[in-house]
């Protein structure tokens, strides 16, 4: 039972790491263009770089929103139907 959960465990991270993983990389690709335009050009405003992230992670999300969903509805599947077998002593 333990091998179980430890198994569930270790699925749930990966899962949680995959799909959290393009909205992230878009964040940081989009925070890492905007900050070397504010060095280049000198523009210190705080406020400057959360529109491009906030607007690069919503397109990530577009894109692939379908995937990720696709990739959590067949772990909960997988889940569900070996219920019982988990619960099983």
């Amino acid at each position: 039972m333990e091998n179980n959960l430890l198994r569930i465990g270790r699925e749930c991270i990966y899962l949680v790491l995959i799909i959290s993983a393009p909205p992230v990389l878009a964040g940081l690709a989009a925070g890492l263009l905007v900050g070397i335009l504010q060095a280049a050009t000198q523009i210190q405003e705080q406020t400057v770089t959360f529109v491009p992230k906030i607007i690069a992670v919503f397109v990530m999300l577009l894109l692939c929103g379908r995937w990720m969903f696709s990739l959590l509805l067949t772990f909960t599947h997988k889940l569900l139907y070996n219920l019982p077998n988990l619960l099983s002593l």
